[in-house]
């Protein structure tokens, strides 16, 4: 007798968080939306729920219904409403590694806090997936995905074994038809037998022979309940070879077996266009917001959270916390995509500069507490990167009023500082009736005047001059009452000279040694004339710039030429091209007669610092460019805006890669502005690195599921190109776009795309809206647009090549703190938090976890490798799972030193015990 075919129908709500609406507005319907349907579970036990796979919409739930707790842990833990595993259902391209792991680790805590989170790694929206996440997912525990966009063509099956670059394979469920794909099966109860007939011929396609597993029907949409008879219509249904029943997605998962023995096998990212769309112009989009989660998230994960671990200071902990909550809410994956309304984007930014300010506020504090041990005329240097480095510094400092100023280390070590702009100490010369002396001195508070603190002042009465001298520190005893007592002492002259004049200051840029994620002090002192050259100074020669590692010509067009010692050169780098962009916030379409602007009209070069330690071109190109896109029409306007663009060229002494900057003032409208570079050789393959790890991607997409496969894809820390003549490195601080193009002979990186609709129902380049037509007039993004990346010439492989100590290093500059001790107190010595080394590890996380300094490693490179941690005080190591909970214990060696094997591509939590 043959088995019936079983269905387990999930009924679900997929909930966007904030999209179309902002956040508030959609509460609002999640809040009656959950009213209805925990009412229904409280009259009938045969009511099942699955909550979307994120603890956010029971958290804003609970916040408006606090009452109702109890109710959703009694269904949680009846398993009747499945909740978690992700805090929130975030775009995984767009935020960093760290920011996942928290995500799952904060979801998965609150959900077991509420009952117990759903074992499914449930991915049912996400813009493609990354390739790391099989290794994320059973880190934590998790045996299975379950995932909608992305998939290849290749996969032919509803389960596959997906893997990590590590080797690490998770079973994957596809849902052919996506998450809603059994949405319409009870809309009416006369055709429930029928939609059940053709729904389950559409799965048992996707089911291999032999396998007599149930079936997985997602029932559900976008905020929208199930219908409130599903049990008695499903119970009703007659099907003679189908069974139907209902069920959360995790009692369906518990139904499949956890192995992928047998599976086919796909390999990393997920970005195939083949059975959906994956929406690549969501990268590109409102990119401020990108830059916005980049600045936030490093702000967070490399220099508050280090901080405040290695100096053990738990009182910041909260603010971490708070920090934390923004980021995760903001990788939403209609939030930093930026596709949603302009009210959306609003909230975004507002809450990713929340997390980016307590982060700051972090620093703050527990900078403050370090450089209190450094004198008042001194400056505390923190280094975020976990090794050793020569770091140039930009420092504020007093100097003497003419001769060289250098800076000098608590060894007594001397540094030539160049001067990069000297502060007026002439701050006010006026003359004033004597009547109006009352309100000059009330421009006094406390000792703090025009910005700084008063350390001297003098009356002269023959001459009826009043004088304040100013410095960044005061004298504490200053009264501004012994001012007003000597000024009636003097007289009633009929009008008064009032002067400010402060202490020479100058902003000077110096190489300083720094510890290992560390901190060194640094004062300024006066140098003799005789002070010696700089070692390896960056030199400048008309619009020709050399440090000895790397020569920068600007070109008459604007453009770069870059050349190495070793042979490497490129022309034309830095081109910018303008062209139309008809598309959404969901996908660029270029008019039909696109034309595109790539020559200035004018190009000037200035020179704004000339070394030694840095040398600093603005390269400034004027255009002429389109003002608009007639999207009817399908061509550009004839008016144009007057646009110029400055590019900021800066080579510091000792770097092998050349910083620019890229800014203009945006009055256009629907346009795409990319940056071009070509390669010193042509390419097929890019390196693009995510989020822990490092992607090869080719010339193409695959194609073949409703939209035009463009090849368009994001990077976050770096992106490489290049043949055996040489190739580039484009160094990036925010999740980025990037494209090969001309048949690999150039990259190309979006700095901007201004767009004026959500989405548009007739669009080009896909075939079915993506979103409701809307409106979005701030994703025009006019004003003043500064993208930020430098570029490395290399020979060789990426891996091999330095790219990733690059990256590090341009990625995390030095922070400064003033000191605050008296000028007596000598320099603190160099002090190291924590070094780690090894080929290819990189650090992304350290923070304290429950007393333990607990570290996060990757290991970005394709052999296996050996990381080496060492610390001060270091007393015993335990390897975690990626929640941290420790494992196996680790050895300390005779130097004090952790060795620590990993696999290519492997993720490590080490948790540390420091004295």
């Amino acid at each position: 007798m043959t088995r019936p075919t079983e269905i387990i129908v999930v009924p679900h709500t997929h909930w966007d968080r904030e999209w179309y609406e902002p956040f508030q507005r959609f509460r609002l319907r999640l809040v009656a939306l959950l009213d209805e349907v925990f009412d229904r579970m409280e009259r009938d036990p045969r009511q099942r729920f699955t909550l979307d796979g994120q603890l956010a919409a029971v958290d804003d739930y609970l916040e408006v219904r606090p009452e109702r707790r109890e109710q959703v842990v009694a269904l949680v833990r009846a398993g009747r409403l499945a909740v978690g595993p992700w805090q929130i259902l975030l775009d995984e391209f767009l935020c960093s590694g760290e920011n996942i792991v928290r995500n799952l680790e904060r979801g998965l805590t609150r959900s077991t806090e509420l009952g117990g989170a759903m074992p499914v790694g449930y991915l049912p929206d996400m813009f493609g997936h990354i390739a790391q996440m099989p290794q994320i997912l059973a880190g934590a525990g998790l045996a299975h995905a379950c995932v909608f966009r992305g998939v290849p063509q290749r996969v032919r099956t509803r389960a596959f074994a997906w893997q990590a670059p590590d080797g690490t394979a998770v079973r994957t469920e596809y849902l052919p038809g996506g998450y809603g794909n059994a949405a319409g099966l009870m809309d009416d109860a006369a055709l429930v037998n029928r939609r059940a007939a053709d729904l389950a011929a559409r799965l048992g396609k996707w089911r291999p022979a032999g396998d007599d597993t149930p079936m997985l029907a997602m029932y559900g949409a976008d905020h929208a309940a199930p219908a409130p008879e599903a049990p008695d219509l499903l119970a009703a249904a007659g099907l003679d070879d189908t069974r139907l029943r209902l069920g959360t997605l995790a009692e369906y998962f518990a139904s499949q077996p956890a192995t992928v023995d047998g599976l086919p096998v796909v390999a990393g990212e997920l970005r195939s266009h083949a059975r959906a769309n994956v929406l690549p112009g969501v990268i590109s989009v409102r990119g401020h917001l990108k830059q916005a989660m980049g600045r936030a998230e490093r702000r967070v994960e490399r220099y508050a959270e280090p901080l405040a671990a290695l100096a053990h200071d738990a009182s910041v902990q909260r603010f971490l916390d708070m920090a934390w909550t923004r980021l995760i809410d903001a990788s939403c994956h209609d939030s930093v995509t930026g596709c949603g309304c302009d009210e959306t984007a609003e909230q975004v930014s507002a809450r990713l500069a929340e997390a980016d300010q307590l982060g700051r506020a972090v620093c703050d504090l527990v900078g403050a507490r370090l450089a209190a041990t450094a004198p008042r005329d001194a400056w505390l240097l923190f280094n975020p990167t976990p090794a050793p480095r020569t770091a140039l510094v930009r420092l504020d400092v007093e100097t003497p009023p003419d001769g060289a100023v250098g800076l000098a280390d608590a060894d007594g070590r001397t540094v030539t500082a160049q001067v990069l702009d000297r502060a007026r100490t002439l701050l006010a010369d006026d003359v004033v009736p004597a009547a109006g002396l009352p309100a000059v001195l009330a421009r006094v508070h406390g000792r703090e005047l025009y910005g700084q603190e008063i350390t001297d002042w003098s009356v002269s009465a023959a001459d009826a001059t009043l004088t304040f001298r100013v410095a960044r520190h005061g004298d504490p005893a200053f009264d501004v009452e012994d001012v007003r007592l000597a000024l009636a002492a003097a007289g009633q002259p009929d009008r008064w000279r009032v002067r400010i004049v402060a202490a020479a200051r100058a902003t000077v840029a110096a190489l300083v040694e720094l510890p290992a994620l560390g901190h060194a002090a640094v004062r300024p002192v006066a140098l003799p004339p005789a002070a010696g050259p700089v070692p390896a100074p960056v030199t400048v020669t008309g619009h020709t710039v050399d440090n000895g590692l790397l020569r920068v010509d600007v070109a008459e067009d604007g453009t770069l030429r870059l050349s190495t010692p070793d042979g490497v050169g490129v022309d034309g780098v830095g081109r910018i091209v303008d062209g139309g962009d008809v598309g959404d916030s969901y996908n660029y379409a270029p008019p039909a007669a696109d034309e595109l602007v790539d020559k200035p009209r004018a190009v000037r070069t200035v020179v704004r610092h000339d070394g030694p330690l840095t040398a600093v071109l603005d390269v400034v190109r004027e255009y002429r460019w389109p003002a608009a896109a007639d999207v009817d029409a399908g061509s550009r306007a004839v008016e144009r805006e007057a646009t110029v663009v400055t590019t900021r060229v800066e080579l510091r002494s000792g770097e092998r890669f050349v910083r620019l900057r890229v800014e203009f003032d945006n009055r256009c409208d629907d346009h795409r502005v990319r940056l071009h570079l070509p390669l010193p050789s042509p390419a097929d393959t890019s390196y693009a690195e995510g989020q822990f790890a490092v992607v090869a991607r080719g010339l193409t997409a695959e194609g073949g599921g409703g939209e035009v496969p463009l090849p368009t894809f994001p990077a976050s820390g770096f992106v490489a190109a290049g043949g055996p003549d040489g190739s580039l490195a484009v160094l990036l601080t925010q999740p980025t776009e990037y494209e090969l193009t001309d048949s690999g002979r150039e990259l190309a990186v979006t700095v901007l795309r201004a767009i004026g609709m959500l989405s548009r129902n007739r669009h080009a380049l896909r075939d079915e809206p993506a979103g409701p037509q809307l409106p979005t007039p701030l994703a025009q993004c006019r004003g003043v647009r500064t993208v930020e990346l430098a570029v490395l010439p290399f020979r060789g492989a990426w891996h091999e090549a330095g790219v990733l100590e690059a990256t590090e290093v341009y990625r995390h500059e030095p922070l400064a703190f003033p000191g605050t001790a008296e000028p007596t107190v000598a320099l603190p010595a160099p002090a190291v938090g924590l070094a780690v080394d090894g080929p290819g590890v990189v650090l992304t996380s350290a923070r304290d976890r429950d007393g333990r300094t607990e570290v996060r490693l990757v290991a970005q490179t394709p052999a296996d490798t050996t990381a080496v941690i060492e610390a001060p005080g270091l007393r015993g190591a335990w390897r975690a799972d990626l929640l941290g909970r420790p494992r196996d214990p680790l050895v300390v060696e005779g130097d004090g030193a952790v060795r620590l094997p990993m696999r290519a591509w492997e993720i490590a939590t080490v948790q540390l015990d420091l004295a």
